[in-house]
């Protein structure tokens, strides 16, 4: 099996100053919110959604949203994001897909850490339907886990059945509707605010644009077949 081989300044160019730099926009605005904007309008009406949500809650929407939000528990993600690793693998002969997705997903989780360590957010002041610290609040991780992985798989797909509008609209159709969905769970489960999950969603499309910049339009993970026919196309091109 060839070994792929690494740019690493290319890596830290691509990789690394970007997700510093949304690290600390993210610890950034949760400083905000928490120390400035915790007091004012703009937070009440944040709460308000979370009671609006709560005061319309059904069994049927309680079973639904609980569904809904397991679809991106972190033991869900972890094994789906193990098993699409070697199976992308296998499939597409190349580390690229692999190493994409894992850096998507873990990347917006790193960062999540982080924030709720410097940031620490009290949940919504409703009942909540789950069990979880009371004050890692922002931002949604769930959220953020959910755009990764699910855009992060649509992405993928995309880029291989790209001649297939209907296909890429069924990948993009399901890679938008569950991180939305589990968004709209997660405030309806009194876990989240609006902006909590507003950021996430930004949290996991960042992840996801670095690490396909990065590892599948402008690779610094590549094969040494790979960089044999790059340069035997560089060498035959006028």
């Amino acid at each position: 099996m060839a070994k792929p081989s690494f740019d690493l300044r290319g890596a830290l160019r691509l990789i690394l100053l970007p997700l510093a730099i949304m690290t600390a926009l993210t610890i950034g605005v949760g400083l905000v919110i928490t120390r400035i904007l915790e007091t004012t309008t703009l937070a009440a009406n944040d709460e308000g959604v979370n009671r609006e949500l709560a005061h319309g809650r059904t069994e049927f929407l309680n079973t639904i949203t609980d569904r809904m939000t397991s679809l991106s528990d972190m033991p869900t993600i972890i094994i789906a994001t193990a098993v699409l690793l070697v199976a992308f693998r296998l499939v597409f002969l190349r580390w690229n897909e692999s190493a994409f997705l894992v850096l998507a997903v873990f990347s917006q989780s790193a960062i999540f850490l982080l924030a709720t360590v410097f940031a620490q957010r009290e949940r919504p002041p409703v009942q909540r339907l789950d069990p979880a610290p009371p004050t890692s609040s922002f931002p949604s991780g769930h959220t953020s886990a959910a755009v990764a992985f699910y855009c992060g798989l649509a992405l993928v797909l995309t880029l291989h059945t790209h001649r297939h509008r209907w296909l890429n609209g069924l990948w993009w159709l399901v890679g938008l509707a569950v991180p939305l969905g589990i968004a709209y769970s997660r405030m309806y489960r009194g876990m989240h605010h609006l902006s909590d999950v507003a950021w996430g969603l930004l949290l996991g499309a960042v992840c996801v644009a670095v690490a396909a910049n990065a590892l599948l339009l402008r690779p610094v993970l590549t094969s040494p077949r790979q960089e044999d026919r790059e340069a035997r196309d560089a060498v035959a091109s006028p």
